[in-house]
């Protein structure tokens, strides 16, 4: 009789202890199940950011014969329109560099990036200066390069966030050493935003002034410069005194 009940409370023991070690090794499963997940997703996010940036370097390379036929901010535009039910009419033209005039040009550099043949990419005179400037109270001025400003055009949006730029600042090398200086003051001057809908120097000299972008002036050439800090608001007759501003810079830098 003892003995049978010695097996019997040992078979309802047994179970027992099995059950209890079941649950101890339960969290360390859930655990290590977790830390799998999170390393696959965090090979799946290097993964994306590797390819994205294995794209945007492809993409740049055919860049370098290839026109584009549009880009993220003319599509954010478009989008716009869309969104908010107003019209839409996408002017753009890709002109190769040496079918706009010299003085178009060199009015854009002087009012965008005047040192844009000395950096490679980024400006850090006119960083410090805005951050000086921003310190002190004052008026907070832009100090991106036209390098940036391309990216930004061909790839990103117009919104302002620590996110596209920092993505920009991370693309602005790739643009720099797959590009060169010329082609991308070519791109540059062929898609930047010159007023609604109005995409490139050709595209905007045809609208504001009925001619080329071969034939633009330098009083032309300065008020079209003058509209690109805020092209869906500025329109170039009323760019006297920042024209002038440009003007002067030219002068200064030897144009």
């Amino acid at each position: 009789m003892g003995n049978a009940v010695y097996h019997l409370h040992g078979a309802i023991s047994y179970p027992d202890r099995v059950a209890v070690r079941r649950v101890k090794v339960a969290p360390q499963q859930t655990r290590r199940s977790r830390r799998g997940w999170l390393a696959r997703l965090l090979w799946l996010a290097i993964a994306a950011v590797l390819s994205f940036y294995c794209i945007i370097g492809l993409s740049l390379a055919a860049l370098r014969v290839v026109n584009p036929l549009s880009t993220a901010v003319q599509v954010e535009r478009h989008v716009q329109a869309w969104i908010h039910h107003t019209p839409y009419h996408k002017r753009y033209r890709f002109v190769p560099l040496d079918q706009i005039s010299i003085e178009f040009q060199h009015a854009v550099i002087a009012a965008e990036d005047a040192r844009f043949f000395q950096h490679h990419g980024f400006d850090w005179n006119q960083v410090q200066i805005a951050f000086d400037e921003s310190i002190e109270g004052g008026r907070t001025r832009g100090a991106s390069t036209i390098t940036q400003q391309l990216v930004k055009n061909l790839y990103l949006t117009t919104s302002r966030s620590f996110v596209r730029k920092g993505i920009e600042f991370t693309l602005v090398p790739f643009a720099e050493n797959i590009l060169g200086k010329r082609r991308i003051l070519e791109l540059y001057l062929n898609v930047v935003e010159w007023g609604p809908g109005v995409y490139g120097a050709e595209a905007a000299a045809q609208y504001d002034y009925g001619i080329s972008a071969s034939r633009v002036d330098r009083d032309q050439a300065t008020r079209l410069a003058a509209v690109l800090p805020a092209p869906l608001r500025r329109k170039p007759a009323r760019m006297n005194d920042y024209s002038a501003k440009i003007s002067e810079r030219m002068r200064q830098m030897g144009w």
